[in-house]
């Protein structure tokens, strides 16, 4: 599982559009929300959202960073005309957030809540654990809730239990008490149902009798793609604020945007000597928490996973754009490539390796040059084949080579990698040269 975070703009969508189905109140609310991008145009906003003329509004950045208020990055009770405007001062200007510093390009319009600081600003989140998810609520919202943290209520919901089966400690909420109940079970419904993996409001108040969240902050499980397409809709994972993404990041993206499949690469150190080329979302997870698992954080490379199937052709791509960034600089201690992943459902094994092994032998000078040492593990569809094709080009290729297939647990192959020692494994590693 891997955790992504999502714009508020497309966080707020997929909550209404699920309170509505709970809550009569929240009907029609998902309609009331613009995203602004530096090719709007706002004839064509207001065409698409005639609301923006007939309402008060608030403008802020959604670029995947809080605290805007603090940072005079809120614009409040304006008109369209003035918010557009306010909009249009900001778009494509650097700004300092904390102690990072990135370029504003991602505006959200919604309509004005007037409220009371004071007495109306409340807090929600849900939060995803192992075995539980904790839902954490309190009466002291928005600027406040960090000063009284003591006052956050928690509740523990055990997976696969229903919400209406759990008793929630809810603070002193007075009047409230019984709508802001039904609405934190209506909310966890749709936390459950969207695979969120983190949800939070702060602060939510009031107008008149309905509950009008605020800001949101939403992470989702990426794993859960396929079976959220219909929830999710054409959902974005945007890069974290501040983020710059490299000429070889880029290009994976844009693969992975012209195919059914998953591509993705992450640099964290480029200079790092443990590189990963794994297939499937979870695995990747595992195989990155095992590295640093192992001591070896600062020296992991990459993240990313190729999923789906890939055609032989995105694969090599894929491994070739890797081979070329890990052999760029050599390293006194060599390098270590890990061609790992789970047991694939569907992705063809063996046709996906062909696409490795021909980025490999392009690479094979390279590969040498750089004592690098390749292991491999997999299993799926074909897996037998695609094994056998890599243990015979551990035969030519002049680098050393050791296969496992899902015989070999997955943390296992990491630490046989890693560790200069590494007790024997059950597998059939297979080194340059064919010695067994």
């Amino acid at each position: 599982m891997a955790q992504r975070g999502i714009r508020e703009y497309e966080g707020k969508k997929i909550l209404f559009t699920g309170l509505a189905r709970h809550l009569p109140s929240f009907k029609g609310k998902a309609g009331k929300l613009a995203p602004v991008r530096p090719d709007t145009d706002p004839k064509k906003l207001v065409k698409d959202n005639p609301w923006l003329l007939k309402e008060k509004l608030v403008a802020k950045p959604d670029q995947l960073f809080g605290k805007r208020g603090k940072h005079g990055l809120l614009c409040l009770n304006k008109d369209f005309k003035e918010t557009w405007a306010w909009i249009a001062e900001r778009m494509g200007k650097t700004v300092t957030v904390g102690k990072t510093t990135g370029g504003l390009h991602t505006f959200l319009i919604e309509p004005f809540t007037p409220h009371s600081e004071n007495a109306e600003e409340c807090y929600v989140a849900i939060k995803a654990f192992r075995d539980h998810d904790t839902i954490y609520l309190s009466d002291k919202g928005g600027i406040y809730v960090e000063e009284n943290w003591e006052k956050v209520k928690e509740t523990e919901v055990p997976i696969l239990s229903r919400i209406e089966d759990v008793k929630l400690n809810m603070p002193e909420f007075g009047k409230r008490k019984g709508q802001i109940e039904e609405f934190v079970r209506a909310l966890y419904k749709v936390y459950a149902e969207g695979h969120f993996t983190y949800l939070e409001i702060n602060p939510f108040t009031f107008k008149g009798d309905e509950i009008v969240p605020l800001d949101l902050v939403a992470r989702v499980d990426d794993t859960a793609a396929f079976e959220c397409a219909k929830i999710w809709g054409d959902l974005e994972f945007p890069s974290s604020f501040g983020q710059h993404h490299t000429k070889e990041e880029e290009f994976i993206r844009s693969i992975d945007e012209k195919t059914g499949a998953s591509l993705k690469l992450t640099m964290l150190n480029p200079d790092g000597r443990v590189w990963n080329m794994v297939a499937g979302g979870g695995a990747s997870v595992i195989y990155a928490d095992t590295v640093c698992d192992l001591g070896f954080s600062k020296d992991l490379a990459n993240y990313g996973e190729y999923s789906g199937d890939p055609s032989e052709e995105d694969t090599y791509q894929y491994a070739r754009t890797i081979l070329d960034l890990m052999t760029r600089k050599k390293d006194p201690k060599g390098k270590v490539l890990i061609i790992g992943g789970g047991i694939a459902n569907f992705t063809d094994v063996a046709k996906t390796f062909k696409g490795i092994i021909r980025a490999l032998k392009e690479y094979q000078k390279k590969l040498v040059e750089g004592n690098v040492k390749i292991y491999v593990r997999r299993g799926g569809p074909n897996y037998k084949e695609g094994l056998a094709n890599m243990r015979k080009l551990g035969e030519t290729l002049g680098v050393p080579i050791e296969v496992y297939g899902p015989e070999t647990h997955m943390t296992a192959v990491v630490s046989m990698a890693l560790n200069p020692a590494p007790a024997k494994a059950p597998g059939r590693p297979v080194r340059a040269g064919g010695k067994k």
